[in-house]
C-alpha cells in the first residue's frame, strides 16, 4: 500500500492538473469556444489557475519521486490561489463583473491544493526530516 499511495496521488493530481491546464488555456487562448461558455471570467483568476496547473504537474512527478520540493510547489500554488481569491473578492466588491460559480470553484481549488500540500508534507517532507 505504501508504494501505491504516491502513484495514486500523482495520478489524481496529474489529472486535476491536466484538466485545469486544458480549461485555463482554452479560456486564455479562446480555444473550442470555452471562453464564451465561461461567461464573465476574471482573467487574473484564469492565469492563477494556469500557473497552478503547471505546478500540479511538477508536483505529481514529485509525489512519484518522493521529492521534498513537492510540498513547496503545492504551498506556492495554494498561496497563488489564495492571492487570486482575495483579488477576486476585491474585484467583486468594487463592482467588477464575475461569475458566481467562480467563488465556489476557487474555494474548491484552494481546498484541494491545500489538502495535497498537507499530504505531501506528511508522506514526503516529514518522513525525510
Amino acid at each position: 500500500m505504501k508504494k501505491i499511495l504516491p502513484y495514486l496521488l500523482a495520478i489524481i493530481l496529474a489529472g486535476f492538473g491536466l484538466l485545469t491546464l486544458f480549461l485555463s488555456t482554452s479560456v486564455i487562448f479562446d480555444l473550442f469556444g470555452i471562453r464564451a461558455k465561461e461567461g464573465n471570467y476574471v482573467l487574473f483568476v484564469v492565469w492563477s489557475n494556469f500557473i497552478s496547473s503547471i505546478l500540479y504537474l511538477f508536483a505529481a512527478y514529485g509525489f512519484i519521486k518522493s521529492k521534498k520540493w513537492t510540498t513547496t510547489l503545492l504551498g506556492i500554488s495554494t498561496l497563488i490561489l489564495i492571492g487570486a481569491f482575495v483579488g477576486l473578492k476585491i474585484h467583486a466588491s468594487s463592482g467588477g463583473i464575475y461569475e458566481e460559480k467562480t467563488i465556489g470553484a476557487m474555494i474548491f481549488r484552494i481546498s484541494v491544493t491545500l489538502v495535497f500540500a498537507i499530504i505531501a508534507y506528511f508522506i514526503i517532507t516529514k518522513k525525510k526530516l
